[in-house]
């Protein structure tokens, strides 16, 4: 019996050491085939997630259709790149006549060594603008492991976000670091971030985001807030409306424009609403959260008929 689980622990150990060099030539094997075919590399990953190959001819559910207008309309595309990125967005959210709802911008570096950190608040978000998650929420600076951060900074900016899972818009974002107000909810947690899913210029629905630091909880709503079953991690839990919602959905028209699909995110804070980010490829084009319906119901929003070079 002990010889038995002797064997079981020297094979989990061997498991354990295994598996960070198996990802590690998985995602080197991910950059490389996005960068020679972008297309295939498509492919390759929908059918690792979804059991079941793309269909790029005929593409009919939500996630198919989201793979085809990234490598075709917006795959080259100077606005959505300017959209998607984190900083150059800006630009774009004044040209629309919404300079109100941009978070405070502290600074802006086009590297590490360029940070002035005793120049910076106590509380602060920093975050590369190429790419999704690289992130550094700093809640009190004298805790702040700065040579920590910095590691963290360098190696998000060698990174091309794009090559990690064939987003080609990304690959025409120049990179930089920036530095943003931190919100203050008051409650002492993430503030829930509301993402408006936007087709051809209108909002169709909410994907409400709770503790986002943690177990992320995902609630979809239509526009009178009910609750859909598309999918999500619906738990019970009650959510309540934004107070600025009204608001949120008159910006999301204004910043949608003439793009066939795009996710525009917000935060609430002092009762006012507090622009995120654009994107166009929400997960990569992967997502899981969505249910068969889902897939099915949100596919019908887009008319790739009408999928155009937005203006």
């Amino acid at each position: 019996m002990n010889a038995f689980i002797n064997k079981k622990r020297m094979l989990l150990s061997m498991l354990k050491k295994i598996k960070p060099i198996y990802w590690m030539f998985y995602e080197a094997f991910c950059k490389v085939l996005s960068t020679l075919s972008p297309v295939l590399a498509s492919k390759f990953f929908y059918k690792k997630a979804n059991g079941k190959p793309l269909n790029l001819s005929n593409p009919q559910g939500f996630n198919e259709k989201l793979m085809w207008l990234k490598l075709n309309t917006y795959s080259d595309n100077p606005l959505v790149a300017q959209c998607a990125d984190k900083y150059r967005v800006r630009e774009y959210v004044k040209k629309r006549g919404c300079p109100e709802i941009l978070n405070e911008l502290i600074a802006v570096w086009e590297s590490v060594d360029e940070i002035d950190w005793d120049s910076l608040p106590d509380k602060f978000a920093i975050k590369c603008n190429h790419g999704c998650k690289y992130n550094i929420i700093c809640e009190d600076k004298s805790k702040l492991d700065i040579k920590k951060a910095k590691k963290k900074l360098r190696a998000w900016m060698r990174k091309d976000y794009w090559r990690k899972r064939a987003e080609v818009h990304y690959r025409h974002i120049p990179k930089r670091i920036i530095c943003e107000k931190y919100l203050n909810t008051g409650t002492g947690s993430l503030p829930i971030d509301y993402k408006f899913y936007c087709f051809h210029g209108e909002p169709r629905l909410v994907l409400a985001c709770l503790d986002r630091g943690s177990n992320v909880k995902l609630f979809l709503f239509d526009l009178n807030w009910n609750l859909l079953d598309y999918g999500g991690t619906p738990d019970g839990t009650k959510v309540e409306k934004p107070a600025s919602f009204s608001r949120m959905v008159e910006y999301s028209k204004k910043l949608a424009g003439d793009f066939p699909f795009v996710r525009i995110d917000f935060y609430e804070c002092g009762g006012n609403p507090v622009f995120g980010e654009m994107t166009f490829t929400p997960a990569a084009c992967l997502a899981q959260h969505y249910t068969e319906k889902g897939q099915i119901e949100l596919g019908k929003m887009i008319n790739l008929d009408l999928a155009k070079q937005p203006r």
